[in-house]
């Protein structure tokens, strides 16, 4: 297991991944003003509107609302799963619609890309308030390629735009005397607005890009195709419930109920849209509980395709495990005969062993001087005086950053010695520093550039049996990821050449195994193992929990393999 560094106080952010390879310390957060949030007091004004929302709704539903109805309405759907099937099959090649016309205005988006971003922002909207999961569309498209924000915002906002402008379009064709009953003389201005915001973002797009022409009027169509497969929904709920609509009276629904939903307040409009759906079909001349029960349980299919769909989308396309092929191996560094081999140290309070693992590392290695570092990241104890006596160099952290964070300082102290190989070695002694004549041979013979040493292939003294087992899975996972032959994913004992050394990234404070294999690997430097001997620590605790080394490792691995 790494060395037992405590995990820094709070919550990382990742700093962006072109500063990595300069920053010593960690990029912390602004610190909160004594007297709150600043912005504590709108939250609850939200929470407050989102409640009453919420509340008028469902004392409005409970007028309705009538058990056997909605008892009906489901036992009826039931009879006939494959239509509801059908009609969601319909509402989900309307996604596939919209991701084709959002490649088409955005050159570079994949349509799996396309696809999964709106999937991801129709899950958002169907737990978050206030819409929020539109944001969700720029974010994760943002997240997973390499376009540039000012195009993504700008088709988003030309796209969504015409999106709301046909649907609103789309009911004044299809039923002008609901619309007119519900909406008033509000509907032809909201549609003006629309397309002139559809315009705004196209012509924005246009600017952009330097394109002669946008797509605008096969969008337009292909909106307007998308909301006729989404109203498949509610004309099937309906005609399973026993409610006579026509196509036309099914898109004048999907379309009142869509414009009620604008802004909506409750996650995923709850409420709002029950409500909304059925004073459409109760305006339509359906009694109230079958409207109800038919908009209750359109809105409960829809919600179930968007948390189905849209959790599989939050993984896909995104990359799991690295691609099969690989970039070719870097050029190495030209290395002078007298550069030092350089070892560093991460310490975080371990005055009894860092000494120790010091003194017994060798003057030389192979005919290399060697020159030994120890990262002390924040020690309270006498840890830093211990290496200084033993012949070691000391580079303190401001405080106790992490061990990621001492790892990539470690590496960056290292890189500035110009050396023939670089060692990463814990300060435990559950590692032997006599053994690293043999991390360092593949690497100074040229045959490596990342050597990892396996305590499974070697010997070991003493592993807790709970400890063993969650290497031995955690390595699983790390071999599955990297399509190679790793039997040691945690270890605390590495080499490095000195071009691996310089083009090592670690995104994350808290550790640095994984998602260091991940990025050297994915960089086509060439991994290799070697075993080595391992003795339980005697002295001292590891910082390391299953459920904070989850937390925090996870995430960074979901970055490591899907950034830019």
């Amino acid at each position: 297991m790494p060395t037992p560094h405590r995990p820094p106080p709070g919550r990382v952010s990742r700093p962006p991944r072109g500063l990595l390879r300069s920053a010593a310390g960690r990029f912390r957060r602004p610190r909160r003003p004594a007297g709150g949030h600043p912005r504590s007091l709108p939250k609850l004004i939200r929470r407050g509107a989102g409640l009453l929302v919420l509340a008028v709704a469902v004392v409005y539903l409970t007028r309705v609302v009538s058990g056997p109805d909605l008892v009906s309405a489901g036992r009826a759907l039931l009879r006939d799963p494959l239509g509801v099937l059908v009609a969601l099959g319909m509402y989900g090649c309307a996604f596939v619609l919209r991701a084709w016309s959002w490649c088409r205005v955005l050159p570079g988006l994949s349509p799996g890309q396309s696809w999964a971003a709106l999937h991801v922002s129709l899950l958002g909207n169907h737990v978050l308030p206030f819409r929020l999961g539109e944001a969700l569309r720029v974010t994760t498209v943002l997240r997973r390629t390499r376009l540039a924000p000012a195009p993504v915002v700008a088709s988003t906002v030309t796209l969504r735009s015409a999106d709301l402008a046909a649907v609103a379009l789309l009911a004044l064709v299809a039923a002008p005397a609901l619309v007119a009953a519900l909406t008033g003389p509000w509907l032809v201005p909201l549609v003006a607005v629309l397309i002139l915001a559809t315009l705004a973002g196209a012509f924005w797009l246009t600017r952009l890009q330097r394109a002669t022409a946008i797509v605008l009027p096969v969008v337009f169509v292909a909106a307007v195709v998308a909301w006729v497969l989404e109203a498949a929904v509610v004309y099937e709920v309906a005609r399973l419930a026993g409610l006579a609509l026509t196509p036309g009276e099914a898109v004048a629904v999907t379309a009142v109920t869509i414009a009620a939903q604008t802004v909506a307040v409750t996650p995923g409009g709850f409420g709002s849209y029950e409500a909304a759906a059925t004073a459409a079909l109760v305006a339509l001349g359906a009694a109230p509980g079958p409207a109800f029960a038919v908009a209750l349980l359109t809105h409960a299919l829809k919600t179930a395709y968007s948390l189905t769909v849209g959790g599989v989308a939050l993984v896909t396309p995104t990359r799991l495990r690295l691609p099969r092929v690989l970039p070719g191996r870097p050029e190495p560094f030209p290395v002078p005969p007298d550069a030092p081999v350089v070892v560093f140290i991460p310490v975080f309070n371990e005055e009894e062993t860092v000494g120790e693992v010091v003194e017994r590392l060798p003057a030389e290695v192979a005919g290399h001087p060697l020159v030994t570092i120890v990262i002390d990241d924040g020690s309270s104890d006498a840890s830093a005086r211990r290496a200084l006596d033993a012949g070691a160099t000391v580079i303190s952290q401001p405080h106790n950053l992490g061990l990621g964070a001492a790892v990539r300082r470690g590496l960056a102290e290292a890189v500035r010695l110009g050396p023939a190989a670089v060692v990463y070695l814990d300060a435990d002694l559950e590692y032997f520093p006599e053994d690293i004549e043999l991390l360092t041979g593949p690497i100074l013979s040229g045959a490596a550039d990342y050597v990892v040493g396996s305590r499974f292939t070697g010997s070991i003294d003493r592993m807790l049996p709970h400890r063993r087992l969650g290497n031995r899975v955690l390595t699983a996972w790390v071999r599955w990821m990297t399509r190679h032959d790793v039997t040691d994913g945690q270890s605390g004992y590495r080499a490095f050449s000195p071009g691996a050394a310089r083009a090592a990234e670690v995104i994350h404070d808290y550790n640095y195994a994984q998602v260091l294999t991940l990025d050297l690997l994915a960089k086509g430097y060439r991994y290799q193992e070697v075993p080595i001997r391992y003795a339980f620590r005697a002295t001292g605790e590891s910082f390391i929990t299953l459920g904070r080394y989850l937390r925090k490792v996870i995430p960074a691995v979901h970055r490591e393999l899907n950034s830019p």
